[in-house]
């Protein structure tokens, strides 16, 4: 019987594992306008509001551009699927290995590019200015992120032997107390690239309509209907996987050792509040700065390389 137990909360906390991250993205983005809104003196919109947002544009029917070809219409699609079986591979609640066959950082980090690589595809596809120049703009901060978010990822790797994300994090949890430096290095790196690669201030602003500035906007001008309201609910998705990678991995500590009741349930509780935690940092970060201009963006993932070099050279 108690094996039989075993086996029922691991389907359970594989259940659990793929379906948080869609069902409680929409949420987290709502959290962050909230407090965004408070924290300007405003009001704001409910946190459901981007729930509502979704339902109403599965709802709407779809214009699509007769130049388009079948890489317009098949993004969407491939899109939200890369981003949820990317976050497939993400420790959540537990550091067991759910599932045995995801979980390395480099596959992680390589089926969200390829998302990305096909929006920018068809950003140009339908031959719009707009959409060539959004593109372009996004695969070249894509391509300075990319340094940092592997980079620092590439130091806890280095201090857990493993590229495995669940050993990564039950490996952090176990480091002792001077290793904590170049942790919070290589954390202190990977939040500048994960706002670059999530489109948030200082790189891009994902409220924004204003041709000069947007980057991501400007590849889904032409969608509508159901395939925008998937490119927009993956965009939650692709930020709660970042913000879990962020409070998962570089500070693991409540995440579940073994799959038991009481510690999924308590694991569960404190992943919620790292994330609530999370979306107030991203929240203070976009309320005290502004866009920076596109070509000083550089120089800040730039930074993000050289931090999470640094915390590579101290963790050798």
């Amino acid at each position: 019987m108690e094996g039989s137990g075993h086996i029922v909360l691991s389907i359970l906390a594989g259940i659990l594992q793929i379906v948080m991250l869609p069902l409680m993205a929409p949420l987290v983005t709502g959290i962050i306008r909230k407090i965004k809104a408070l924290l300007q003196n405003r009001e704001g919109a409910s946190v459901l509001q981007p729930y509502r947002d979704i339902g109403k544009l599965f709802r709407k029917d779809e214009v699509i551009n007769p130049d388009a070809s079948w890489v317009f219409r098949f993004t969407p699609y491939l899109l939200f699927s890369t981003t949820v079986v990317a976050g497939i591979s993400v420790p959540l609640i537990t550091t067991i290995r759910i599932f045995g066959f995801t979980g390395d950082f480099l596959t992680l980090v390589y089926t969200l590019a390829l998302g990305v690589f096909f929006l920018a595809l068809a950003g140009m596809d339908t031959g719009s200015s707009f959409g060539g120049f959004g593109s372009s703009r996004e695969m070249t901060v894509a391509a300075l992120s990319e340094g940092g978010i592997v980079f620092s990822i590439l130091t806890l790797a280095i201090a857990a032997r493993t590229t495995n994300l669940s050993s990564i994090a039950a490996a952090v949890e176990l480091l002792p107390l001077p290793s904590l430096i170049p942790v919070i290095l290589a954390f202190s790196g990977f939040l500048i690239a994960m706002l670059a690669e999530t489109g948030r201030f200082p790189f891009d602003n994902p409220a924004t309509h204003l041709e000069l500035t947007m980057i991501h906007e400007a590849m889904i001008l032409e969608y509508s209907g159901r395939k925008l309201a998937l490119i927009e609910w993956a965009s939650s998705i692709r930020l709660v996987l970042f913000i879990s990678l962020g409070v998962n991995l570089f500070f693991p500590w409540g995440l579940a050792s073994s799959v038991t009741f009481p510690l999924l349930a308590v694991s569960t509780v404190l992943y919620l509040f790292k994330v609530l935690l999370f979306c107030f940092l991203i929240a203070g970060i976009e309320t005290g700065m502004a866009k920076l201009r596109f070509f000083r963006l550089p120089d800040l993932l730039f930074t993000s390389f050289i931090l999470s070099a640094i915390a590579i050279g101290l963790m050798v």
